[in-house]
């Protein structure tokens, strides 16, 4: 049964809370959730269901806090579908740890065997003491990390019965369950019913349907804007992006597994009207496909908060609201896409890319023509000795760059996913050859997720921030963008787009970095 006692809130931001519930203000999804202790579920702010008495509710800024308290999710409004939220600071170190600890534990790839061993290991792979991090974790979030780490695995089980044919075994062990005995336990003992019971009532009205899963995001979205910037860079063979009316972005992909690997494609598709992605995969990738949706929301920025990003930067970029900061499914391939482009143009760094892909590549086979080869492997990469890349036009301070970035990846030395700490991993990147401070910050933003890495001495940046004219045009930008933190990123992104008062031109444009 819940909890009778509430957790410890402010009143006004309750208030406000039940407000959006009251509207079913899409701003607020992912934002909290509302136990209501009449039922003991808890819903999305966005839940089509009556609004329930004020007396009744109970607000949580996380599920795993309202499943701790007792209460189970809605079948109908689906809190798996949400997207993630953590307020993000860039000076607390405390705070900075939890941040990279979660976005860990939701990547799916840290989860473990099921076996209870997980939040060692993630407190291993942090550099700190188990201990520790329960300690911060339970003080900032309230719940243990194993209780979160719980949380996310019976949702995305959840989310995997309703939304695929993925036989109950499979979704028990891609969800991080060691078997199915231990799966249906937590099951029954979390929601007090089994997987099959589950996938049954996960067919009724307004619960969604089997075939592509859903994720859903935060308006506003200009999604054209993203997917024109994909469809601009898209190496043939390996990506495919629309953005008129279809909204679509496909790719080949390729997730480690162990020392193995598993390959195959994706296909993202765009419900503005829903504030929905529908994500449709090979079922190759079934096995890993938390893993999959943790790299598509990442790709498409879809746990992005517009609320508090908007708070920071529409004064200064007032039609970039929608913008959204474009991701990578692979941190590897953008590092590479990144170095490509250094001093050149957007189509020549394209047509270097095509062709790396084309002699470094192998092919997969898809449905669609258009996708037929995958981005080449940094082992494949950190053999490119010799005049193999010279060959094919890429100079030699890159092709250093390449090989070596491919080697620090390979053996381990760097890595390129959310969750890993920025400044260590930047650092770390301007001791290879060829990788200056901009490519750096460049990886951090779009391959790390992390959203205040600010390329100070990019000379477009300079331009829009109207301070190229300055003794010290790096440390005038540095400064001119204080108020701006920890959302940085997102602004040079909106400066590079046009959407600030230097230069007013159509965000639609996004930028030609």
């Amino acid at each position: 049964m819940p909890s009778a006692a509430p957790p410890r809130t402010d009143p006004a931001e309750d208030e406000g809370r039940y407000l959006a519930l009251r509207t079913r203000d899409a701003r607020f999804d992912g934002q909290f959730f509302t136990g209501v202790t009449s039922t003991g579920i808890y819903c999305r702010p966005v839940c089509a269901v009556r609004t329930p008495r004020r007396e009744n509710c109970r607000f949580f800024a996380l599920a795993a806090q309202a499943e701790s308290a007792g209460f189970r999710p809605c079948l109908r409004c689906r809190p798996e579908v949400a997207p993630q939220a953590l307020a993000w600071s860039v000076q607390d170190a405390t705070s900075i740890l939890v941040q990279q600890a979660v976005r860990l534990l939701d990547a799916g790839d840290a989860w473990g065997d099921g076996q209870g061993t997980t939040v060692a290991q993630l407190a291993q792979r942090l550099g700190v003491s188990d201990r520790h991090l329960r300690r911060i974790f339970e003080s900032a979030l309230g719940i243990s990390p194993l209780q979160y780490l719980q949380t996310r695995r019976l949702l995305t089980a959840k989310q995997l019965l309703t939304d695929t044919a993925m036989p109950v075994t499979q979704v028990a062990l891609a969800s991080g369950f060691g078997s199915v005995r231990r799966f249906n336990a937590a099951f029954a003992q979390h929601y007090g019913l089994n997987p099959t019971r589950l996938r049954s009532a996960g067919t009724a009205p307004g619960a969604g349907h089997r075939g592509s899963v859903r994720l859903a995001y935060r308006p506003p979205f200009d999604a054209a804007a993203l997917l024109a910037f994909f469809a601009q860079r898209q190496f043939e063979g390996v990506e495919w992006a629309q953005a008129d009316d279809a909204l679509t972005l496909r790719r080949t992909v390729r997730l480690p597994v162990g020392a193995q690997s598993i390959t195959g494609w994706l296909a993202a598709r765009f419900d503005t009207q829903r504030h929905l992605v529908l994500l449709d995969t090979s079922e190759s990738l079934h096995p890993v496909l938390p893993q999959v949706i943790a790299r598509v929301r990442a790709l498409l920025d879809l746990d992005a908060d517009p609320t508090a990003i908007n708070a920071a930067l529409h004064g200064e970029f007032p039609t970039g609201d929608g913008l959204r900061v474009p991701g990578a499914f692979d941190g590897f391939e953008l590092a590479v896409r990144a170095v490509l482009g250094q001093q050149i143009t957007v189509a020549a760094a394209r047509t270097l890319g095509q062709r790396l892909v084309e002699r470094f590549g192998e092919p997969l086979t898809t449905p669609w023509p258009e996708l037929h080869r995958l981005f080449p492997t940094p082992a494949a990469l950190a053999q490119a000795e010799g005049d193999a890349l010279g060959q094919l036009g890429i100079v030699r301070q890159r092709q250093a760059a390449i090989v070596a970035l491919a080697r620090a990846v390979a053996s381990g030395q760097i890595a390129l996913h959310p969750g890993a700490d920025a400044a260590a991993t930047a650092a770390a990147l301007c001791q290879l050859p060829g990788i200056g401070d901009w490519t750096a910050q460049y990886i951090a933003l779009r391959a790390l997720r992390w959203p205040d890495a600010f390329p100070a001495g990019d000379v477009a940046l300079h331009k829009a921030l109207g301070v190229q004219g300055h003794k010290n045009p790096a440390r005038a930008a540095t400064e001119r963008a204080a108020a701006w933190r920890p959302w940085r990123g997102y602004a040079v992104l909106r400066a590079w787009a046009g959407t600030g008062p230097m230069a007013p031109s159509p965000p639609s444009t996004l930028l030609n970095q």
